[in-house]
């Protein structure tokens, strides 16, 4: 042990006479603990959000969507086949995408309907792939008549604000109708209503409705027309350079976009408020460490005369600096262990015990989301280290300047 150290530490020891500097000493501590704590509990919440959100987001939608410039396009079989035979795709399928009114017995609502093949739509949207799609829309018998009606599925919020149940008749109206002799007609067509889905975003569950693409395609007046398709890849982070491979393959006028840049503000804003909260809580941290550089300002002053004495046993200013930049490390250190140890408990109760309830017409989810990473971690420890540390420069940078012939007079 080096003897700048193991002055340090007998300093940090102080007398009964000098217990207000341990005082000071353990308010330092306890100011860096919290801080530190208050800023991984808050980091975590704010990377369980952009996790939760990615993980519904890619149980909700497909990775990448491909469409046409001139609209919607008939040689969709081609095209899918065409997808899933470049690198990096594992599956695709066709879609026809459109907005209409639902109508039903107790209200109204708008929604977005999404005609979808049973067969490959699991296979590319996550969700979709836990919904026996072809037994859910498979004509059923209506109540009290011989006629089939389709079966569409709901979100569980759309259902609940249409105030319909598993087997209720529904009426989907498009505004893509027929000319007829009083005008332009919209389409009215039937469907039953079967489970619903939960995706556990308040957003699609209050907005999305699935059929089959063949309604749809009677529907929209489409023939043999989808709106485009999506597809699924082995790399979600890989998007960009898929889609551009899936363009180049395909040509003019095909486009495609991936679930980055159809949810860009949303992931922006998210990263933004993470930046944000990492500035303001680091400054409970700043502010801890003003007690540490009061801390060595006092213990200098009040070892003014073991300074001299060092200094006439021919101790240098570098180790009379080191021996207070020891303290306030040492300080910062337990600090910063404690607040880590006491943040990461925290979180890891938070995410074993969701006990925090958010209400979901709100919030995306309707718990607290934690997700403690490494990488947060590291930077919140260096963060909170540098700051100690230059705490401690200007009291060091005092002790080392002391005069010893002036100390020793006067002390």
């Amino acid at each position: 042990m080096s003897f700048e150290f193991f002055i340090g530490s007998r300093y940090l020891r102080t007398k009964q006479r000098q217990a207000f500097i341990s005082l000071i000493t353990i308010l330092s501590i306890a100011g860096i603990t919290v801080g530190v704590m208050a800023l991984i509990v808050v980091i975590a919440v704010m990377t369980g959000a952009q996790n939760q959100f990615k993980s519904q987001i890619l149980g909700a939608q497909a990775h990448i969507v491909v469409m046409r410039h001139t609209g919607s396009f008939s040689d969709y079989d081609k095209v899918a086949k065409t997808i899933e035979k470049i690198e990096g795709v594992e599956s695709a399928t066709p879609f026809i995408y459109t907005q209409a009114m639902l109508r039903s017995s107790s209200g109204v609502s708008g929604a977005f309907i999404k005609g979808v093949d049973p067969e490959t739509a699991g296979k590319v949207i996550k969700m979709l792939d836990k919904i026996p799609l072809e037994e859910r829309f498979k004509g059923n018998v209506a109540p009290n008549s011989t006629a089939t009606v389709p079966g569409i599925i709901l979100g569980a919020e759309l259902a609940a604000s249409l105030g319909v149940m598993k087997g209720d008749i529904i009426y989907l109206i498009s505004p893509k109708g027929m000319m007829s002799p009083i005008g332009h007609m919209p389409v009215m067509k039937r469907f039953m209503v079967t489970e619903p889905f939960k995706s556990g975003m308040y957003e699609y569950d209050i907005t999305m409705a699935y059929i089959h693409i063949e309604d749809a395609q009677n529907i929209m007046h489409m023939v043999d027309d989808v709106t485009g398709i999506e597809a699924r890849v082995t790399d979600v982070y890989d998007v960009n350079n898929i889609g551009k491979r899936i363009t180049s393959e395909l040509g003019f006028p095909y486009w495609s976009k991936n679930w980055i840049q159809m949810n860009h503000n949303m992931f922006s804003a998210l990263e933004l408020e993470k930046k944000v909260m990492f500035i303001i809580l680091t400054l409970i941290v700043l502010v801890a460490a003003f007690n540490i550089a009061s801390t060595l300002i006092m213990m200098v002053m009040s070892k003014t005369k073991d300074i001299a004495i060092l200094k006439a046993m021919c101790a240098t200013d570098k180790s009379i600096r080191k021996i207070f930049v020891y303290n306030g490390i040492v300080i910062g250190l337990i600090g910063t262990f404690l607040g880590t140890c006491l943040g990461s408990i925290l979180c890891a109760v938070l995410k074993r015990y969701k006990f925090i309830e958010l209400p979901g017409d709100v919030y995306y989810f309707t718990t607290l989301p934690v997700s403690l990473e490494a990488l947060d971690l590291f930077f919140i420890v260096s963060a909170a280290m540098v700051i100690c540390f230059l705490a401690t420069l200007y009291p060091a940078y005092q002790a080392s300047k002391l005069n010893p012939i002036e100390a020793i007079r006067y002390g």
